[in-house]
């Protein structure tokens, strides 16, 4: 059976090239880089090769990028730390409503200790409001952050706008949720206006376990994690050299490839996006449009009548990876927070599938794709009573308690 990977933004093939640059920080160099003798310093020669590497696609300093172990923490050291820092000059942080949920939860436990948190809307394609945005920003509002590309339906947003907005009206730090555009597109920190910005391994070819905040020269900051001088002591904890020693390759070559590989990935994109609805009635698609502010490798359809559950686990059966909407509502069965923010009818919504693509993803795979999918979707219909009673009356039924559409779509809660 084929076994055709459509999940790339949830995890990443490792390129062969960054596997080769990580062996010898398992088996040889494997000294702490703490230590000062020669193994410990082969590892310390190792981190800052990666951290001047990572700092480059950037175009950030090296002594402004902090390693973490995944973009979770990041985020959390972004929100947390930015907001304990400037606590004493205000209590108001504003985000978006489709932030991820290492954001969104994480502004919610600070709700719980007195900080006001205001949530910005966007339209039916996932476009932040910026006059919202605007009406937000007060005097005591000490952080802003805004997604930069959002990971389910892959609309970017214009942060260089959006923090400039900022700036003029605020003194509030900013930061960016960059982990689906950093390795994809173009994200350059001086450009941008940024103040941090999260990004990782994990989607860009690289390894598990390594991600990074960067944190302009000068923004202050509380260490989440402490116990140590590690990362200038903004973040305690022995060292991930093998994979930082990735994360860094990982950077190299998608400097090196990005053009190109943005390239493919937007043909392959457009093929779906153009050919699925000549295949499949009555599926809409979710996010900007291919020729719009839309990430290269992203492809979201809602197709009504269907749920997006089945849909994913017959797609698997097929040998098609692919997602359900956020990896929180394939869990819970809710509309994705995402959908319900851009105002997606829960009934269709519910039908939503999530492709995204790597380099490594053919023309072929897209083809087979375009093959199995409309034959899923058309089995998955014929047995929905929903679809039954629209093609015999060609109206569209309400969704009631018991049927598979009748779920709630609020946030998933914090784990306490």
């Amino acid at each position: 059976m084929k076994r055709i990977y459509l999940d790339n933004q949830s995890n990443t093939a490792l390129d062969q090239k960054v596997f080769e640059a990580m062996k010898p920080y398992f088996l040889e160099s494997y000294g702490n880089p703490q230590s000062i003798y020669s193994l410990g310093g082969e590892s310390k020669d190792a981190l800052e090769t990666a951290r001047k590497q990572i700092a480059e696609l950037v175009n950030a300093n090296p002594s402004e990028i902090i390693f973490t172990s995944c973009a979770t923490e990041s985020n959390n050291l972004a929100i947390k730390g930015i907001a304990d820092a400037y606590k004493d000059k205000g209590r108001h942080i504003i985000v978006s409503a489709i932030e991820h949920f290492s954001i969104l939860n994480p502004v919610k436990r600070l709700e719980k200790e007195g900080f006001e948190v205001t949530y910005i809307p966007v339209d039916g394609k996932g476009n932040i409001n910026e006059a919202e945005l605007q009406k937000a920003l007060r005097k005591d509002t000490i952080l802003v952050s805004i997604q930069f590309a959002n990971p389910e339906v892959g609309t970017i947003q214009n942060i260089k706008r959006l923090a400039a907005l900022t700036k003029k009206s605020s003194e509030a730090t900013f930061h960016t949720d960059a982990v689906s555009a950093c390795g994809t597109i173009p994200v350059d920190v001086a450009d941008l206006g940024v103040d941090a910005l999260t990004f990782s391994a994990s989607v860009m070819c690289g390894p598990k376990g390594a991600a990074a905040l960067y944190l302009k020269k000068g923004v202050k900051i509380t260490p989440q994690i402490e116990g140590g001088v590690q990362e200038n002591s903004k973040r305690s904890g022995t060292e991930n050299i093998p994979a930082i020693a990735g994360f860094g390759k990982a950077c190299e070559i998608v400097k090196q490839e990005l053009s190109e590989s943005s390239t493919k990935l937007q043909k392959l994109r457009d093929k779906l996006i153009s050919e699925l609805p000549k295949r499949i009635d009555y599926i809409y698609l979710n996010g900007a449009s291919q020729n719009e502010n839309r990430l290269p490798g992203n492809v979201n359809f809602s197709v009504e009548f269907v749920e997006g559950e089945a849909l994913f686990l017959l797609l698997d059966a097929k040998g098609i990876m692919a997602a359900s909407g956020s990896a929180c509502a394939n869990k819970s069965l809710k509309l994705s927070h995402v959908l319900n923010a851009m105002n997606v009818d829960v009934a269709i919504g519910q039908g939503s599938i999530l492709f995204t693509l790597s380099k490594y993803n053919t023309e072929e795979e897209i083809d087979y794709v375009l093959e199995e999918f409309p034959k899923i979707a058309q089995k998955l219909r014929d047995m929905s009573p929903l679809y039954s009673y629209f093609m015999q009356t060609g109206k569209r039924k309400e969704a009631g308690p018991g049927t598979d559409f009748d779920h709630e779509h609020d946030h998933c809660e914090i784990e306490e």
